[in-house]
C-alpha cells in the first residue's frame, strides 16, 4: 500500500526504509510507534540525542521557558537564554580544560559548522587546499564533500570539488606503519606536489567511517605537524563529541588544543538543531557578517543546551558513560566469540561500539534482523561492515544489555540463514550431478 510518505516525500529519505514503520513517541532510550510496540534505540538520532528522548530536565526548563514568552529566533542578537548559555559553557567546560576559545553560532547542521571552519581555515592562512582522512565523513553540503571519503557520497555533488587531499587515517596501513609518515613526508619534500594546506579536518573518531579511533599519541603527532607548519588544524567532534566518548571531547586524552572544533547534534541535547565553531581567538577575524546563517540564533537550542551542561558539573555522568561503555564492549565480545563463524570483531570507546563482521552483507543483514526484534541500530564503515552502537548516555543497564541482546538474537537467525543458504546450495550441487 502506497503511503503519503511514498507519494509526497523525495526519493532521497533512507531511514524510514531501513527502520519502516511509523514513529509517534519517544521517551528515554526507547522509540514508539503508532500501535504502541516499543522499540529500544542504539541509533539516538545519529548520535543528536546523547541524553535521550524527552529528556525530563531538558523538557522542564524548554517548557518553562516558551511558558515565559522567551525568545525563539534571534539572528545573532544578543538574548538572555544565548548569554546563559556562554557563560555557562565557558565555565563548565572550558574553562576547567584551559581552553580558551571563541564561540561562533553558524547554521543549525554540523554540515554548515564544517563549511565555517573551512572557509576560516581559508581565510587566516591564504591557502586554498586541505587535507582530510581516508572514510572520513563531515558532511554533505560541497565544502564538507570536499573532505568527506565516501566516493558515492562525493559524486552525489554533480560537481567539482573544493581543493582537497586525502591521507591514510591512524591504522590505514597496518599497525607497523605510523600514517603521518606519510603526510610529513611529504609536507617536507619540496618536489612532492603537496602545497602547504590551509587546515587539516580530522575526526578523533571516524564514527560513520566505522568507529575507526586515532591513537592519542597519532593525534599528538598530527597536531605538532599542524602547528610547526602553521595550518589550521580542525577537529570534527560533531558525532563523537558531547560526552559520546566519556568525556566532553573525544580528543581531550591525546592532551591536544585544536585551532578550532566543530560541534552540532548533540549540543543542544533535545534534539533542536544548533551548531557552532570554538575557534582560537587569533583566528576569529571574519568581518561582522562575513559568515551568517538564518537560525545560528536558535534559543530553544541555547535553553536546553545551557540545562544539558549541567550534567557536566561535575565528573560523576563522565565516570558513567565509560563504565557503560566497559560493559557494552565486554557484552560485545562475548557475542563475538559465540559467533566465532561470523569473524566478528569489537572496538569503541565511551557509547560509540562498534560490533564488526568480516563476511560481506552480514551486518547489514543483522540490523534488518534486529530491527524485527525491535531494536534500531545501524551500520558503518566504508563496506556498512559495522554495526555501530549509538544508545543515549542516559541508558539503564538494563536496556543496554537486553538491546545487545537482541543483537546476539539476530546474529544468531543471520547465521542460521547463511547455513541454510549454504546447505540448499550444497544440495542443488549435488542434484546437478
Amino acid at each position: 500500500m502506497m503511503t503519503v510518505f511514498d507519494v509526497l516525500e523525495s526519493e532521497v529519505r533512507i531511514y524510514c526504509r531501513e527502520f519502516p514503520v511509523v514513529f509517534s513517541k519517544s521517551r528515554g532510550s526507547q522509540l514508539f510507534d503508532e500501535h504502541g510496540r516499543d522499540y529500544i534505540d542504539f541509533f539516538s538520532g545519529a548520535g543528536t540525542l546523547n541524553y535521550g528522548h524527552n529528556n525530563p530536565r531538558l523538557k522542564r526548563r524548554l517548557l518553562q521557558y516558551v511558558e515565559e514568552d522567551g525568545i525563539t529566533h534571534s539572528l545573532d542578537l544578543a538574548t538572555s537564554a544565548k548569554r546563559e548559555f556562554l557563560e555557562n559553557f565557558d565555565r563548565i567546560i572550558l574553562n576547567p580544560r584551559s581552553l580558551r576559545f571563541r564561540v561562533q553560532f553558524c547554521g543549525p547542521t554540523g554540515a554548515n559548522a564544517v563549511e565555517a571552519a573551512l572557509k576560516l581555515a581559508r581565510k587566516a592562512t591564504g591557502r586554498h587546499n586541505l587535507i582530510f582522512f581516508m572514510n572520513a565523513y563531515h558532511g554533505l553540503s560541497a565544502g564538507a564533500l570536499a573532505v568527506t571519503g565516501s566516493k558515492s557520497k562525493r559524486l552525489s555533488a554533480g560537481l567539482p570539488l573544493a581543493p582537497s587531499i586525502p591521507m591514510p587515517f591512524d591504522g590505514d596501513l597496518g599497525p607497523a606503519i605510523d600514517t603521518l609518515d606519510v603526510f610529513e613526508t611529504m609536507l617536507e619534500n619540496p618536489s612532492s606536489g603537496l602545497d602547504t594546506p590551509a587546515a587539516v579536518i580530522v575526526e578523533a573518531i571516524q564514527a560513520e567511517g566505522g568507529v575507526k579511533i586515532a591513537r592519542d599519541a597519532w593525534l599528538s603527532r598530527l597536531a605538532e605537524i599542524t602547528r610547526r607548519h602553521g595550518i589550521v588544524l580542525i577537529l570534527d567532534e560533531i558525532q563523537v563529541g558531547c560526552g559520546r566518548t566519556g568525556p566532553f571531547f573525544s580528543f581531550e586524552p591525546s592532551g591536544i588544543t585544536p585551532d578550532i572544533i566543530c560541534l552540532s547534534k548533540s549540543i543542544s541535547g533535545y534534539g533542536l538543531p544548533m551548531s557552532l565553531l570554538l575557534i582560537r581567538p587569533d583566528l576569529d577575524i571574519w568581518k561582522p557578517g562575513e559568515h551568517t546563517g538564518t537560525f545560528r540564533g536558535n534559543n530553544l537550542a541555547f535553553v536546553t543546551g545551557r540545562e544539558a551542561l549541567t550534567y557536566w558539573e561535575d565528573d560523576e555522568f563522565s565516570d558513567e558513560v565509560k563504565r557503560k561503555g566497559a560493559l557494552a564492549q565486554t557484552l560485545l565480545l562475548n557475542l563475538a566469540e559465540t559467533y566465532a563463524e561470523t569473524r566478528a570483531w569489537v572496538r569503541g570507546r565511551g557509547l560509540i561500539q562498534a560490533l564488526g563482521f568480516d563476511l560481506p552483507g552480514f551486518a547489514s543483514r543483522v540490523s534488518k534482523i534486529a530491527f524485527d526484534y525491535r531494536l534500531i541500530v545501524e551500520t558503518a564503515g566504508p563496506r556498512n561492515e559495522v554495526i555501530k552502537l549509538l544508545p543515549p548516555l542516559t541508558i539503564s543497564d538494563a536496556e543496554l544489555t537486553e538491546g545487545i541482546d537482541r543483537i546476539g538474537r539476530a546474529i544468531a537467525d543471520a547465521v542460521s540463514e547463511s547455513r541454510d543458504s549454504a546447505n540448499a546450495a550444497a544440495m542443488a550441487a549435488l542434484s546437478t550431478r
